[in-house]
């Protein structure tokens, strides 16, 4: 077993140079919807908190995994219909262009929902 990558910048490095940019971007449009979330290596791979379980990423050979907990996906299940989805994970395939905004707006409800939650 590989041993898991000490931060976000070494997880990213140590991708194939093909999927790099994408997951630069994808980590760029993370920070800026969230500046506040705390970033470290959760399960072997990119974990952001912010009041609590924010969102996940991660490379396949096919695709980026962006895991993100319920009930976001299902809230946005007409918009990810291009895409494969389960629960808590959109695969979004390595040769298509990211949808940063539509990433960025799940990434917002995402925050919305956890602040909320730390109200109560």
């Amino acid at each position: 077993m590989k041993k898991a990558p000490k931060d976000v910048d070494a997880y990213i490095a140590a991708a194939p140079n093909e999927v790099q940019a994408s997951l630069k971007e994808l980590r760029a449009v993370i920070r800026k919807a969230a500046p506040t979330a705390k970033e470290r290596i959760s399960y072997g791979m990119p974990y952001y908190d912010y009041k609590g379980r924010l969102v996940y990423f991660r490379f396949a050979k096919a695709h980026i995994g962006l895991y993100i907990p319920p009930p976001i996906i299902e809230e946005h299940k007409s918009q990810l219909k291009t895409y494969e989805t389960a629960e808590a994970t959109i695969r979004f395939p390595l040769d298509k262009k990211l949808p940063v905004t539509l990433i960025r707006k799940l990434i917002i409800a995402r925050m919305k929902i956890n602040d909320a939650k730390q109200k109560k």
